[in-house]
């Protein structure tokens, strides 16, 4: 029994759909489909859930919003009309749409939710009577319907785990039940999103609660390649990740798939696999808890942006019970997460993403730094990415880590830091992001052309 998720570039046009349809009809074992909103046809296009925002803001500015709703309304009907069939569900796609601008907008916290969640909704519809009118017994379900009900947090839902048990009762349908993505259902009964891409997400809750044998994501690539393909030219396709080191990946700039997609189908321990709707036939790659043979020490590279790194000096800091829970309460209370904390002797630094940072903040912490902490040097450093090395199979390697810095030393890169856990599944480098790309390039001859 299989869960099969399809992306916005895979939904956004008949061509597309018709792709799909064949993919769910070549195996019966495919009974769960969770899509996503339609994407961009082209480069000029805009995506549904991106013309939805642009609905929201005129409705909540109190502009005329006929024009977006005609526009929604008729992305569906174009692609019924491509697709050669008259869609009765048009007309309830078309009353949903234009029901969004009647919700109140004072008080209302999950408003923008339920008009973003609008997107996979009505898709799930329209796909749900595609395949019944090409003789396929398929039924479109509401997450409400479904048993996905999720925590009160707009914008950022989190599955309760007593809807692990209603979901498992559509285990007895006889139909292929097509699934909106993305959103779920409060104990109130109010719409409530995922973070954004949480069209994994709800693939993953539903993999979990059904206990199904595999996870199917489809997207518009061959699997996961071991580095960035904009930034390294061809490079390979991973066959085969873990978990946990499609969890550091994502962490660092894959964005094949939503990190947070990952946690329900780890712990389900199914199976997942990323393939391509244009090429259904290549094997993508499998994510699993363990691998199932031989690996090399490192299977992929990432790289992500926007980072800065905040540096203390002080003397005889490693003596001083408490400096380090000082420091992190002065991120606290100015409600700042940190992301990595690379430490020496008399010196420490937090690396954090740069959003979380702003001038007056800024301007704050080196106050509390100097004055109230008293260290003898402090500086925000900006400009900084991460490159990340992941492989599980590091720690059973010798000198992986020598490499990668001689690596770095020969094309003249210059860390500004370095970071491993404990688990030894990755190592973490920071340099200017100015050479990020070459750091990059230099980490995937020394580990794969090489």
């Amino acid at each position: 029994m299989k869960v099969i998720k399809f992306g916005g570039s895979s939904l956004a046009s008949a061509t597309q759909l018709k792709k799909v349809f064949k993919i769910v009809q070549s195996d019966p074992e495919r009974r769960f489909v969770v899509v996503s909103a339609p994407g961009k046809r082209n480069a000029e296009d805009t995506k549904v859930t991106d013309a939805l925002i642009k609905y929201y803001k005129e409705y909540t500015s109190g502009q005329d919003v006929s024009a977006s709703q005609d526009w929604i309304i008729n992305r569906y009907q174009d692609m019924a009309d491509e697709l050669g069939f008259d869609a009765k569900s048009i007309a309830k796609i078309a009353k949903s749409i234009r029901e969004l601008a009647s919700l109140p907008i004072e008080d209302n916290d999950f408003l923008y939710d339920a008009f973003l969640a609008a997107g996979e909704d009505n898709n799930a519809k329209l796909i749900a009577e595609y395949f019944t009118h090409q003789g396929l017994s398929a039924r479109y379900i509401h997450p409400k319907k479904a048993g996905i009900f999720v925590s009160a947090e707009p914008g950022n839902a989190r599955i309760l785990s007593s809807s692990y048990d209603r979901i498992e009762e559509l285990r007895n349908s006889d139909e292929v039940l097509v699934i909106p993505g993305f959103f779920g259902v409060t104990e109130d009964n109010q719409i409530c999103t995922f973070s954004r891409g949480g069209s994994d997400i709800t693939g993953s809750i539903i993999a979990a609660g059904v206990k199904a044998d595999l996870y199917e994501n489809f997207t518009d690539v061959d699997g996961i390649f071991a580095a960035h393909p904009g930034i390294i030219h061809n490079p390979h396709s991973i066959k085969e990740l873990t978990y946990r080191e499609m969890r550091e990946l994502a962490y660092a700039g894959f964005s094949v798939l939503h990190d947070e997609a990952l946690l329900p189908a780890y712990r389900g321990r199914i199976p997942l696999v990323i393939k391509n709707t244009n090429n259904p036939d290549h094997p993508g790659t499998r994510i699993v808890l363990k691998h199932t043979g031989e690996t090399c020490p490192v299977v992929g590279i990432a790289a992500d942006d926007d980072f800065v790194s905040i540096n203390t000096s002080k003397y005889l800091m490693n003596r001083e019970v408490g400096f380090g829970r000082k420091l992190l309460q002065v991120l606290e209370d100015l409600n700042i997460r940190w992301e990595h904390m690379p430490t020496g002797i008399d010196d420490l630094s937090l690396v954090l993403r740069s959003r979380e940072l702003t001038p007056i903040k800024e301007e704050e912490i080196l106050r509390q730094l100097n004055h109230s902490l008293e260290v003898d040097k402090a500086e925000i450093e900006h400009d900084l990415s991460i490159i990340m090395i992941v492989g599980e199979n590091m720690k059973n390697h010798v000198g992986v880590a020598a490499t990668a810095t001689a690596a770095l030393s020969e094309r003249n890169i210059n860390l500004a830091m370095i970071s491993q856990g404990a688990s030894e599944v990755s190592v973490i480098f920071v340099v200017k992001t100015e050479q990020r790309n070459q750091a990059l390039q230099a980490l995937y001859d020394a580990f794969f052309r090489n």
